[in-house]
C-alpha cells in the first residue's frame, strides 16, 4: 500500500476482543467454524427491550494489559476493549518497544460510540443524586480518543495519535491514516 509520499503501511501484529473470542486464532477458528457471536445479552436487564440480543465479548478480563487493576476500574469497557486488543497486537508483532523509536510508533483506536457505559451510568447518578456525586472521570471516561490516548501513554507511544468513530470501517480507516 502505498501514498503520494511513497511509504508503505505494515500491519506488525493484530489483536482483538471479540464475541468469538479476545485471541486472533480463537476468533479466526470460530468464524471458520461458522459459529455465531450474536446470543441473548447477558451484561444487563433486557427485560424492557425488544431487541434482547447483542455480541457481547464475554468472560473478558482487561486486567493483563493494564498497569493494575485502579487503572482497569478508571476505565471505560470500550477502552479496556481497544487497550486489551491493542496489547495483544504488540504482543503479536514481537516487536521489543525498548529497541525502537517510539517517536515512530503510532496509536489509532476507533470505537462506533465511545464510553456509553460511562455515560449511561452517570446521567443516572446525576439524575438520583445530583451533579455533586459524579464521577470526576466522567469526561475522560466516555470521549472517544481515551483508549487511543490511554493505550499511546502505558506503551510511551509518542507517534500519532488518533481516534475515528467509523465503527466498522475503523480498521480501514486507520490504514488510510497511516
Amino acid at each position: 500500500m502505498g501514498s503520494e509520499t511513497g511509504k508503505r503501511v505494515v500491519v506488525t501484529g493484530m489483536g482483538v476482543a471479540s464475541s468469538l473470542g479476545c485471541e486472533v486464532e480463537t476468533l479466526w477458528q470460530n468464524i471458520i467454524a461458522g459459529q455465531c457471536g450474536i446470543d441473548r445479552v447477558r451484561s444487563f436487564d433486557i427485560s424492557d427491550f425488544a431487541c434482547q440480543i447483542a455480541a457481547e465479548v464475554k468472560d473478558f478480563d482487561p486486567t493483563p494489559a493494564f498497569p493494575n487493576a485502579k487503572e482497569v476500574r478508571r476505565a471505560d469497557r470500550f477502552t479496556q476493549l481497544g487497550i486489551y486488543a491493542g496489547w495483544k497486537a504488540l504482543e503479536d508483532s514481537g516487536m521489543n518497544l525498548e529497541e525502537l523509536d517510539r517517536d515512530q510508533i503510532g496509536s489509532f483506536i476507533g470505537s462506533g460510540i465511545g464510553g456509553l457505559g460511562t455515560q449511561e451510568a452517570q446521567h443516572t447518578v446525576l439524575t438520583n443524586r445530583g451533579p455533586g456525586r459524579m464521577s470526576p472521570f466522567t469526561i475522560p471516561m466516555l470521549i472517544l480518543n481515551m483508549a487511543s490516548g490511554v493505550f499511546s501513554i502505558y506503551y510511551g507511544l509518542r507517534g500519532p495519535n488518533m481516534a475515528t468513530c467509523s465503527a466498522c470501517a475503523t480498521s480501514t480507516h486507520a490504514l488510510g491514516e497511516a
